[in-house]
């Protein structure tokens, strides 16, 4: 049997902790989202003890499968392989990797020294003919940024590099959250980083000018903050020093308001990946001129004596504040996410291969048999409604249609993840632009994406904003669909209804209550292609109980999945607690899904699992009851599955009619319903849907539903308008 050959082969010491193992990890998951295939070839570094484990990002891609780890002495086939950190081959190899690989770069991600000794870390010459003596003398060399290549050149001017940087990438959509305002009282100025003296300002008096240590001022530090504490001979009242590792950088970056940081002045810096990581997170960044070249115009420059001032002036203008943020996210998304290292890959031959979901013929990856596209676009939205919806129209398209996803929601990794061609378009919200500059932006973005994919259809499940309605007068020779969910609130949206008429078709997903319904949708729904009820998967593709409950590592003990939506509009943590206090008191083992674009943690609960899966939906057998919110994409699921369940309807929702959804289904018999949590309801709820017969009897009126998913008729539907139109 031949050997595998994979899309990308990585080399390295996988036991480094900081950027080097983060910087992998970004690639993968970009690799893993296009359906690239990835093994890690793993050689020790002689500058790393022997002990050490291996990073816990290198871990995390092994268990979740989305890379291989190359047994010892195996031979791999690639190609392309990617060596990361020349200081591995400051020493002859104790064994030589067996790889066979079409091309390789190395990749620079370090320089060979400082400012004060060019040498410092490893000699250039030395290391690079070891490499050629390995894997040949056509081996690529790409620094991983300019100040890198700089410093190269200073030890080796006629050293034969790439044209362009092997620069860092980030998932802007893993890291972002909203900030809605500051953390406190006072400015909270902070960095993250690994323990290493030169991270730090060698001047005592540079370190309290960059950190004030007095004044209205909070300083938080993971990683490294004992070394700046050891410089001052004193640990300051208003710093925060938290060990390395003791929290996520992710956690840590919502904690701050400012991200600052100056180190030693003869580093040369080899990128600044926790720069980028808080550019992402949305935290603006204070940093020195050096990192120009890098950071352009997304970033602060200051010296250290200039921090206190500019970060007084960003914390009293809040406006001038999320700007600067919103132009960092924008640049992070746009120089450094997951599509730039895609589009580098297609430049050694390996493109996206979009795999078809499970079950499904009509994802392609483009070929011969994908003739016809289909744009779908998705507002941000504040829960996974609408990107959900179109995924799952998407993936039962016929073989001869394909789906590009383009959306603004903080989901796109979860579309790439689903193996769709997605585009990202960053929200007005996000952007925090004026409308009219978020009206041109969204339709000229639009335009682009219609000149670059060529689709026949562009079916879009959002609001028909300004931009949208421009576009589609701009684009008269489209079929132009409007994916609207019915259930609005009374009372609101009507002059969505008119501006909606703009559109060609309207597709109506099925809607359990629409004998409820009151929003003004009703009136023109004679007018609109109506489904089933949509959801992503079909029953077929749950998990058995037994290997859904293996899965979340659950026991024989009855079960409860706690989902009360991504927490983007109202405050889902407050319920949460007492409703896990509830059922654990009653025997219940209990498990707390995390949407994935939640913008804030849900509360961590002694004894509760928190799991962050998309689709949560296909491990719904492994649970005896659950507490849900009772969005669009939920409600069909839980009650199409015969899941009992408990709603909680949000109530603070701009248009879905929640309360309104909840209600019919306590009436009809199908589930329980708590319409206001913060009362003595919630307890006496929960003490019903505990009793085995209770649940017994919402799961048996539930199986006596007529719905089917309509998903496949809505794809069926779509790819059936190339004749409605202009005779096309």
């Amino acid at each position: 049997m031949p050997a595998t050959t994979y899309d990308v082969a990585i080399l390295s010491d996988f036991r480094y902790p900081g950027g080097t193992s983060a910087s992998i990890a970004a690639e993968v998951h970009a690799q893993a989202e296009a359906a690239l295939s990835t093994v890690l070839v793993h050689v020790p570094s002689p500058h790393q003890p022997k002990t050490l484990p291996f990073s816990p990002r290198i871990s995390d891609l092994l268990r979740d499968g989305v890379a291989t780890l190359a047994r010892d002495e195996e031979p791999v086939r690639c190609r392309l392989l990617l060596v990361r950190q020349p200081r591995i081959f400051t020493e002859d190899l104790a064994v030589i990797p067996r790889i066979q690989a079409e091309r390789t770069v190395m990749v620079i991600n370090q320089p060979p020294g400082d400012a004060g000794n060019p040498f410092r870390y490893y000699d250039f010459a030395a290391v690079r003919d070891r490499v050629h003596r390995y894997f040949g003398p056509r081996v690529e060399w790409a620094p991983i940024s300019s100040q890198v290549r700089d410093q190269v050149r200073q030890v080796e001017p006629e050293a034969r590099l790439a044209d362009a940087d092997w620069h860092e990438i980030i998932d802007v959509a893993h890291w972002w959250r909203d900030r809605d305002g500051f953390v406190g009282d006072v400015p909270v100025i902070g960095r993250h980083g690994r323990a290493d003296p030169v991270k730090w300002p060698l001047d005592p008096s540079e370190i309290q000018r960059a950190y004030p240590v007095e004044g209205d001022f909070r300083v938080r530090v993971l990683g490294g903050g004992e070394i700046a504490v050891r410089r001052l001979g004193h640990r300051p009242d208003n710093w925060d020093v938290v060990p390395f590792g003791a929290e996520s950088p992710e956690e840590f970056l919502r904690t701050i308001d400012f991200f600052v940081y100056f180190h030693d002045p003869d580093l040369v810096e080899a990128f600044g990946r926790t720069i980028l990581e808080a550019m992402a997170s949305g935290v603006p960044v204070i940093i020195g001129e050096h990192f120009r070249p890098t950071f352009a115009d997304a970033a602060l420059y200051a010296t250290p004596s200039g921090v206190a001032g500019l970060v007084r002036e960003l914390y009293a203008d809040p406006a001038r504040y999320r700007a600067v943020a919103g132009r960092a996210r924008e640049f992070a998304e746009q120089r450094y996410g997951h599509q730039s290292h895609l589009a580098r890959l297609a430049g050694f031959g390996i493109r996206p291969r979009i795999s078809p979901a499970p079950g499904s013929a009509g994802v392609g990856s483009g070929g011969a048999a994908a003739t016809r596209r289909v744009l779908m676009v998705s507002d941000n939205g504040a829960g996974m409604g609408h990107l959900s919806r179109l995924m799952a129209i998407a993936r039962r398209l016929p073989a001869d249609h394909t789906a590009v996803i383009a959306t603004q929601s903080y989901a796109a990794s979860v579309a790439h993840g689903e193996g769709f061609l997605t585009e990202y378009i960053p929200s007005r919200k996000v952007l925090q632009a004026a409308q009219p500059r978020w009206t041109a932006l969204l339709r000229d973005r639009l335009a682009h994406l219609i000149d670059l994919h060529e689709p026949a259809v562009v079916a879009v499940d959002c609001l028909p904003h300004a931009g949208i309605v421009e576009a589609v007068r701009d684009h008269p020779g489209l079929i132009w669909v409007w994916v609207r969910r019915a259930m609005w609130q009374r009372g609101v949206g009507a002059d969505w209804i008119t501006e909606g008429k703009v559109f060609d078709h309207v597709l109506e997903p099925g809607e359990f209550a629409a004998v409820v319904d009151e929003g003004p949708t009703v009136a023109d729904r004679a007018s609109a292609v109506q489904v089933e009820p949509i959801t992503f998967l079909d029953a077929s593709e749950l998990l058995a109980r037994d290997a859904a409950r293996a899965g979340l590592g659950l026991d024989d003990r009855p079960a409860a999945l706690i989902q009360l939506g991504a927490g983007n509009i109202n405050d889902i943590s407050s319920p949460v607690a007492r409703i896990c206090r509830h059922l654990g008191e009653r025997g219940f083992q209990l498990v707390l899904a995390e949407s994935t674009i939640a913008t804030a943690p849900l509360p961590r609960i002694a004894g509760v699992r928190v799991v962050k899966l998309y689709p949560v939906s296909r491990y719904l057998r492994a649970f005896d009851l659950t507490v849900s919110a009772a969005g669009y994409n939920s409600f069909h699921e839980q009650l199409g599955f015969a899941i009992p369940t408990v709603f909680l309807p949000n109530a603070a929702t701009r248009l879905d009619d929640q309360v309104g959804r909840a209600r019919f289904a306590a009436a009809t018999g199908v589930a329980l319903t708590v319409e206001d949590p913060s009362t003595r309801e919630l307890e006496e709820v929960l003490d019903q849907a505990a009793r085995p017969e209770v649940r017994a009897g919402l799961a048996h009126r539930c199986r006596e539903l007529a719905f089917e998913n309509g998903g496949g008729a809505a794809a069926a539907w779509l790819s059936g308008l190339r004749s409605r139109r202009h005779g096309g």
